[in-house]
């Protein structure tokens, strides 16, 4: 009689064992809904814009250092050298860095960014922050960019990111943006690797 009542409580308990697997899978697609969903891959992708090709130099090295895929931004209609006379101030390139509503278009195709973990984001540093075509990238992709990580990264004779990385926060309010760096356009893959590291872990 034991025996028998023993293995009917087995028989039931297998019986409820798909059900709980059900309920635990269940709850944890209701928790999923309304917050943030996080990338489950940990590749990176490095995004620039070079007005003359110096940004451009750094960002492709960069990308091959840490293995990720580049891709430069080109706008609709590209800089001839008296839009980027800094020294006039009815240039193309001050007229745009004097109106903070400013967005020159892209012309480049951008890759899924949900394959994305990490996006790092170079460009030149123009009157003391990021130019106005990176906050047209930024804004226009601000969805997309949610929960991922952005890395800006620049080059300049001398000036420093300003306040580059707090703009593509406001734009991008999702993702997370740390502090950028400024690189000598000499920046070697080793350099830019290791620095790198700290953001791809």
């Amino acid at each position: 009689m034991l025996k028998h009542s023993t293995l009917i409580i087995e028989l039931v308990l297998a019986a409820l064992l798909p059900l709980c697997g059900f309920a635990r899978e269940n709850a944890s697609s209701e928790t999923g809904k309304g917050s943030t969903i996080m990338n489950n891959t940990t590749k990176s992708l490095v995004v620039c814009f070079s007005a003359t090709g110096n940004t451009k130099g750094v960002a492709q090295r960069l990308a091959s250092a840490i293995g990720a895929e580049f891709v430069e931004i080109v706008p609709s209609k590209p800089y001839t050298a008296a839009d980027l006379d800094w020294r006039d101030k009815k240039s193309r390139s001050s007229v745009e860095m004097a109106d903070r509503k400013s967005r020159p278009a892209i012309a480049t195709a951008v890759p899924s960014l949900a394959d994305y973990a990490t996006v790092f984001i170079g460009f030149p540093i123009w009157w003391y922050r990021e130019p106005s075509i990176i906050d047209t990238f930024v804004e226009s992709n601000a969805e997309a960019l949610g929960g991922k990580t952005i890395v800006p990264f620049a080059t300049s004779g001398s000036s420093g990111m300003g306040d580059s990385s707090a703009n593509l926060q406001v734009l991008a309010p999702k993702a997370k943006v740390v502090e950028g760096r400024r690189f000598s356009t000499s920046a070697d893959a080793e350099t830019l690797r290791k620095w790198a590291a700290e953001f791809t872990k």
